[in-house]
């Protein structure tokens, strides 16, 4: 563990292995715990870097406006030795992902992104179904009842809005629930004022990209993973079955094959 300043936030950085970097950014009900069968399996092979964004697991942070693809260049500055890094990303690490690729080139080897977020891309448009799903979000949100929005947040994203609630048990949602219930009691810290919109610039991408989702994730989340896929030059999309928004903690060994299969197919290559 080591704590990367940026600003007057201190990142908590896992560590581990040696080689090629590979940079793990999670989700944005998770933290950098999510990544943990994909990290313990590739740090034999590889640099492993996973960090807590501002707000979530271990990082400390006093209050300020801040940028998140300015805290991810500090972490590859500490790590990655000047030289480019392999970016995996979940959601709102995805996004994150995304964005190092397009306003920092030089940095990013390849792209793996799972449910990425995609700055300036169209709203959701919900059906009535999951339309109601978010109203009950809203209203828990509302509530001041952290213990009723954590269980709303799983229901949303883990068990996914197109099956049934309580779907995924046992360690993965009690992972999920701790994650991001650390992340709701979290004091204020500020607000990411960088964030630019890269819809339209998908086509610069110009490293090996991966994107995955699942099938039970929210329906836009799968219409926009296909535009990633369509939009970067190579990129390869890949539907996992039976999955929602999170599968490296529904289906970590499912996740950790992807990864390092694409790593090592792509490793060391150039730009």
């Amino acid at each position: 563990m080591q704590y990367i300043p940026s600003g007057r936030a201190s990142l908590a950085t896992e560590v581990a292995g040696d080689g090629e970097t590979v940079v793990f950014l999670h989700a944005n009900v998770c933290d950098r715990r999510m990544w943990r069968a994909q990290f313990d399996r590739m740090s034999a092979t590889h640099k492993v870097v996973a960090y807590d964004r501002r707000g979530f697991g271990e990082t400390r942070a006093e209050p300020e406006d801040f940028s998140a693809l300015a805290d991810l260049v500090a972490v590859l500055e500490a790590t990655a030795g000047g030289q480019p890094a392999i970016l995996v990303g979940c959601s709102l690490g995805g996004r994150i992902a995304l964005d190092a690729a397009v306003r920092h080139p030089s940095r990013v080897r390849a792209l793996v992104l799972i449910a990425p977020n995609v700055a300036g891309a169209p709203d959701p448009v919900y059906g009535p179904d999951i339309e109601a799903l978010m109203k009950q979000s809203k209203q828990a949100e509302a509530s001041g009842d952290l213990e009723r929005l954590n269980a709303m947040k799983a229901r949303l994203w883990l068990d996914g809005p197109l099956a049934l609630e309580g779907r995924v048990t046992g360690p993965a949602r009690d992972l999920l629930l701790d994650m991001n219930g650390i992340a709701l009691r979290s004091a204020p810290f500020g607000s990411d004022v960088d964030i630019q919109p890269f819809y339209y610039r998908l086509h610069e991408i110009a490293v090996p990209t991966l994107v995955v989702w699942g099938e039970l994730d929210f329906p836009y989340v799968q219409d926009r993973c296909r535009h990633v896929v369509a939009a970067v030059p190579g990129a390869q999309g890949h539907e996992m079955p039976d999955v929602a928004h999170l599968p490296s903690l529904e289906r970590p060994a499912d996740v950790t094959s992807l990864v390092t299969e694409f790593v090592r197919r792509h490793a060391g290559t150039g730009r």
